[in-house]
């Protein structure tokens, strides 16, 4: 028990150190991890090679309860939706880099079989470290991100006939494989005979099941993932309702680790992925009521699974056999990200991505995956791959692994360096002057326009975004292409003679830049802008505009109004209230703009920060003696009528 204390503290002690420092230098949670991993598995003492494979099987579950997650994502409506990419995309990238790295191993003298194995080997990318990767940096719901996420889904449901092909592919047995299997027999024949049962059931099943046939086996299988299906569809709901009767929180988590637990074992009994099993029972459940309660439940296991499966990778760089062969490794782990990077850009390029979407989608899926260690584990157990090509397969997937938060900075490096394809779109030749400009046409640019078109005041807009003034065009609403930070376009507009200017761009620096441009060339102009938040507010106070609205403040005071009203406060109540938060709101603002100092973080300027508490003391006085007024105002109206 010592050493289990001992080694969990070490893991912990590694994560919270390495992670946020690498979170901090831009590398992201995972190359913390990896890192960890590498030192604590080569440290004498703190962890040996035998306890790192141990500990990769126990955490490989958090990869399970990755995919268990990204399952109950997924609707088996949304499948069907996303299957043109799914087989397209997906199925072309895993059959032309099978093929590509297959053509590769037998130009290097490896029998056909085991090329093709090892051509599944690293045709799978890694979900776990892609898609964590992608939720950390915000590229999920980016046209790369979500051809990305196709692709992986396309490999993890791929794994499951890949399973089922590669003891297809076993080498005749050498005559040491075949004493070596038989003494093993034995040995665990002795021990069952001893009474040594732990583990029992496991091991009169798994021996039930080899010695089927091979027909036996396939029903086995079908039976078992149609038991999954069964479960997740008719079962579930009358479970969660004799769990809900108990009335106890920490029921439900038991209940949600029991099924992915119990699907892992099953799966493995039927010699399936567990990771597979768990994701087909999410889908299942994926349409279930209870689909955000298990999700919620399964969240924080999940996470420190994963880091664990990514620090138990670290620790099992076999690192003599990578110096003894040093060149050959890397070389292989930079041949396969090139081979599949090349492969990613050119299906990129055929299925319409560009620019920043297509690098995402090249640079984030070249590595190989934690499935490859699964697959060449099942290759080692069925003789498909021989026993001196794993451990340098298995090197090969860690350094691949490893070098992917490095094609993601490359990725960060190549995006800050490039422009959407809308931006580099020739400029529309302006051919139409009004007395309102609209400098963007996104969803808050679009309301200012409909109202004040509708009020009968001609617009001219600007947006750099191609696809918003094609959606503008079909409503036959007029706008043209060009960036509105450039000051040919804005004079073409009309800016010598317009009346109003509403900077409403995405971008926060974009519009600072342009309403301080448009001051300088009409200090006379009225300028309405478009405010990320406070600071951006203080921001485009210096820079010259007139009214500054933040895009969620009046959303805000409507949504606190109701709030107001359905805590006993009458409408009118709630609407004076909140008229008189918005207008001290307003003068607060104008006040802390003389304090500001955009050299000075907020939390670190004294003035700022008092002056803040002393506005705000103020507000809360007021909005009390308005309600204690009011009240007054009520008793006395009612002493009258009596």
């Amino acid at each position: 028990m010592e050493g289990f204390f001992f080694q969990a503290t070490v893991f912990l002690a590694a994560a919270v150190i390495a992670v946020p420092l690498a979170a901090r230098l831009g590398l992201g949670s995972v190359l913390g991890y990896l890192a960890a991993g590498i030192a604590i598995g080569h440290i004498p003492g703190l962890l040996g090679g035998h306890d790192a494979e141990e500990l990769q099987h126990f955490a490989e579950f958090g990869v399970v309860m990755m995919l268990f997650i990204i399952g109950l994502e997924l609707e088996p409506r949304a499948l069907w939706d996303m299957r043109h990419k799914l087989i397209g995309l997906g199925g072309l990238q895993i059959t032309l880099t099978t093929a590509a790295v297959m053509a590769g191993c037998m130009a290097l003298g490896v029998v056909w079989s085991v090329a093709l194995a090892i051509g599944m080997v690293f045709t799978l990318s890694s979900t776990a470290i892609v898609l964590q990767t992608l939720s950390e940096k915000g590229l999920m719901q980016t046209g790369g991100g979500r051809s990305t996420f196709s692709v992986l889904l396309t490999q993890d449901i791929a794994v499951i006939p890949m399973l089922a092909f590669l003891p297809l592919l076993a080498l005749p047995k050498t005559p040491d494989m075949i004493l070596g299997e038989t003494l093993q027999r034995l040995a665990d024949e002795g021990h069952a005979a001893e009474g040594d049962h732990g583990g029992a059931p496991a091991q009169v099943a798994q021996s039930m099941i080899d010695s089927l046939p091979g027909w036996g086996v396939t029903l086995l299988t079908l039976g078992a993932v149609a038991g999954i299906i069964i479960f997740g569809v008719y079962a579930t709901r009358p479970v969660f309702r004799f769990i809900h009767q108990a009335r106890l929180r920490e029921m439900y988590t038991a209940l949600a680790l029991l099924i992915v637990v119990g699907i892992a074992f099953v799966m493995s009994l039927v010699g399936l992925s567990p990771a597979l099993g768990a994701f087909l029972a999410g889908v299942v459940l994926a349409s279930s009521e209870f689909r955000h309660e298990l999700e919620s439940d399964i969240e924080p296991f999940k996470g420190l699974l994963l880091g664990l499966f990514f620090i138990t990778v670290g620790a099992g760089i076999n690192f003599s056999i990578l110096f003894a062969s040093f060149f050959t490794i890397m070389g292989l782990a930079f041949a396969v990200i090139l081979i599949k990077g090349g492969i990613l850009y050119g299906l990129g390029r055929v299925f319409g991505l560009t620019g920043r979407n297509l690098w995402l989608f090249t640079l984030g899926l070249a590595q190989a995956g934690e499935f490859g260690f699964v697959l060449i584990n099942f290759s080692g157990q069925n003789n498909v791959i021989p026993p001196e090509l794993r451990e340098t397969l298995l090197l090969v997937i860690a350094i691949s692994m490893l070098i992917t938060p490095l094609l993601f900075i490359l990725y960060d490096h190549l995006s800050n360096r490039m422009t959407d394809p809308s931006e580099a779109q020739e400029a529309d030749e302006i051919d139409a002057k009004g007395p309102v400009i609209i400098a963007g046409i996104g969803r808050f640019g679009q309301i200012v326009n409909r109202m004040v078109r509708s009020s009968g005041f001609e617009t001219v807009v600007l947006d750099h975004d191609l696809a918003a003034i094609q959606r503008m065009r079909r409503f036959g609403i007029k706008g043209f292409l060009g960036d509105p930070g450039r000051p040919d376009l804005l004079h073409a507009a009309g800016l010598a003679d317009a009346k109003v200017l509403v900077a409403a761009l995405d971008d926060p620096d974009a519009t600072t830049r342009l309403v301080a441009f448009a001051r300088r060339e009409r200090p006379d102009l009225h300028i309405v802008a478009r405010a990320r938040d406070r600071t951006h507010v203080f921001r485009l106070y210096k820079a010259g505009a007139d009214d500054i609205v933040r895009e969620l403040f009046d959303s805000s005071l409507r949504a606190g109004r109701y709030v107001l009203e359905n805590m006993g406060l009458t409408e009118f109540e709630a609407a004076e209230l909140q008229k008189t938060f918005y207008h001290h709101d307003r003068d607060s603002v104008r006040d802390l703009a003389a304090l500001w100092d955009p050299n000075i973080p907020t939390i670190q300027n004294g003035a700022y920060i008092k002056r803040a508490k002393e506005l705000e003391a103020e507000l809360q006085t007021m909005l009390l003696s308005q309600l204690e007024e009011k009240a007054a105002e009520d008793i006395s109206d009612d002493r009258k009528e009596a």
